[in-house]
């Protein structure tokens, strides 16, 4: 038994859900979630609750419950207090700049990286430290990848970017013949 399925979705007043059919939106940013048409999981509105519930106890259905939960959770949570992610770049000539709705990347290759932030994403970048804000968790994690994959951080002198949580694990250098 899916021990997310089961747990309700609140949502404050100042967040409106309305159901139609198969699709549930969420209207202070004006976000749906379309539930597939397979009938996998059903769902109830009550006040400001959202409840899911499995059709069987298959193992597919068990899995689609607990997911359009966690997914319906991520859209409240966006819209309230929205996700953010820090990236942190290292190396002498690394920078970034934000002009406009480009990410401006110089990460050591021989041209400038210009990344296009999409609806719904926002950055900033102070000193050495961009930071990505967004209420799409999904939209915001795969910008974030996405920026990473530039000029991933190397083991030997941890240059590159890197999450600001990310632990990079140091190998030692080559040693001189004794």
């Amino acid at each position: 038994m899916s021990r997310i399925g089961k747990l309700p979705v609140d949502f404050g007043g100042d967040i409106k859900v309305t159901t139609e059919g198969n699709v549930i939106t969420f209207t202070k940013g004006k976000v749906s979630m379309d539930l597939d048409t397979k009938g996998n999981v059903g769902f109830s509105l009550e006040g400001t609750t959202l409840t899911f519930k499995n059709l069987s106890e298959s193992r597919e259905h068990r899995a689609f419950w607990g997911t359009y939960r966690a997914l319906a959770n991520n859209i409240v949570i966006g819209l309230t207090t929205g996700y953010t992610k820090q990236l942190e770049i290292n190396g002498v000539g690394y920078r970034a700049a934000v002009k406009g709705k480009v990410l401006n990347l110089q990460l050591g290759h021989s041209h400038d990286i210009n990344f296009d932030l999409v609806d719904g994403l926002e950055a900033s970048v102070e000193k050495n430290v961009i930071t990505l804000k967004s209420h799409d968790k999904q939209l915001l994690g795969a910008a974030a990848a996405k920026i990473r994959s530039f000029r991933p951080p190397e083991p030997y002198k941890g240059k590159g970017v890197k999450y600001m949580e990310e632990h990079i694990v140091r190998k030692a250098g080559k040693t001189a013949k004794k």
